[in-house]
């Protein structure tokens, strides 16, 4: 083992007696430490919230089942309401004070694109991010790419997905609603890319504030967009405004198709369209449209979506209590969650590829050389050198009996 083996920060013990809660008792001078910061609280809580979860599922039965090299896995989560400055506070927290092996699960955009750059500054210590929950660009590109190993397919690739679907049932005018930020403009120039392939441009664009609630209109989005007269519109955003946007649509008598990518939050957008639906007498699920990064958790001759679904309900796992707001209602499965069980499910696998000698500056050599290894999705994952994302899969899902299901078919829009 060597000296790079992750360990409690140093100094802590006094801190841990006033922030007993942030700093539990039960990290170990021996375990094996990720590092993490994401949105537990806020209008984003449930990407966080959900994430951990399904990682922590995969951990806890790793750890009951001996761990890895007879060490537990211990992920040390911070809150950053899905905001750059949080972020950036607690990796500087988590690389200068905890000390972990690596960072993992970091939430969104703005969050990730704005802490790359201590990545770079920390290259001599070899801090590395491991798998994400946001498809941006930044993190795939130079210089940052080399302090990054992602697993879900990109931006590009998901909103590419949707234009080309679109394009093909001649549903050729887009629009975009997006979140004004790295985050909205970087979904915003995959689609703007994606039409430009098919000698197309998008023909009107809304943007809406980063933080904005379920509760708040977006009519006036709404309005912007109509007047464009789309065939469909493309939304780059978060589950609470996504979902205001559809309800004020529909509330508006528009019955475009809408489409959202993964990072939305899927089960989280529902969940408000239903509440929605059941309290206004109507139908906000109706022609809607969502990219998946992962396979269905209801896809069941699945082995990883089998072992899934028994993992969660036998641990039920949820983050420290202080990091979740009250009220907050953990959901059963999930995309959201199913991702970051094959995120720590893969790093498992990593780990274990390591052996005894587990250290900080064997891990970039060892990922890179993973090659189709089966995380039971019936998709091999494989990383080298110039290759530092897992997975280019996209699926894609619609709304039926009040669930998410395959979307086979798309000639119901077609024109």
């Amino acid at each position: 083992m060597t000296d790079s083996r992750p360990a409690l920060c140093r100094g802590v013990c006094g801190l841990c007696l006033l922030l007993p809660l942030v700093f539990p008792e039960s990290i170990r001078a021996d375990d094996i430490v990720l590092g993490m910061s994401a949105a537990f609280r806020g209008p984003s809580r449930g990407l966080g919230i959900e994430l951990y979860r399904g990682s922590m599922a995969y951990f806890e039965h790793v750890n009951r089942s001996g761990g890895v090299e007879g060490s537990k896995l211990v992920i040390k989560a911070y809150d950053d309401g899905y905001n750059p400055i949080p972020a950036i506070e607690n990796t500087v927290r988590l690389i200068e004070q905890d000390d972990p092996l690596l960072l993992y699960g970091y939430v969104g955009t703005p969050t990730v694109t704005r802490m790359l750059p201590l990545l770079k500054l920390h290259e001599d210590r070899s801090v590395y991010l491991f798998f994400p929950f946001t498809g941006a660009q930044p993190q795939r590109q130079p210089p940052y790419d080399a302090f990054v190993f992602n697993l879900r397919a990109s931006f590009h690739q998901e909103t590419g997905g949707l234009v080309d679907h679109f394009v093909r049932i001649g549903q050729k005018r887009i629009a975009v609603f997006y979140q004004i930020d790295s985050f909205g403009r970087g979904g915003w120039d995959g689609v703007r890319k994606a039409l430009a392939r098919h000698k197309l441009r998008m023909v009107g664009e809304a943007t809406y504030r980063r933080g904005t609630t379920f509760s708040q209109s977006l009519r006036v989005q709404v309005d912007i967009l109509r007047k464009a007269d789309p065939d469909a519109v493309i939304c780059i955003g978060a589950y609470a405004a996504c979902a205001a946007f559809i309800r004020d649509a529909r509330d508006a008598g528009w019955d475009v198709p809408i489409a959202n990518i993964a990072f939305v939050g899927s089960e989280n957008l529902l969940s408000l369209l239903l509440e929605a639906s059941k309290a206004n007498g109507k139908d906000y699920t109706r022609d809607l449209i969502n990219s998946q990064v992962v396979p269905s958790y209801h896809d069941t001759d699945l082995p990883a979506v089998r072992q899934y679904r028994e993992l969660m309900d036998r641990y039920n796992p949820m983050p420290p209590p202080d990091l979740v707001e009250k009220g907050y209602r953990p959901l059963p499965y999930s995309y959201v969650s199913l991702e970051g069980f094959l995120n720590a499910k893969l790093l498992v696998g990593i780990l274990n590829k390591m052996g005894k000698d587990i250290g900080r500056d064997r891990i970039r050599k060892v990922v890179e050389s993973i090659d189709k290894f089966d995380l039971g999705i019936d998709v091999p994952v494989s990383f080298g050198p110039k290759k530092h994302q897992g997975l280019d899969k996209v699926y894609f899902t619609t709304v039926s009996e009040g669930r998410f299901v395959r979307l086979d078919d798309w000639k119901r829009w077609s024109r």
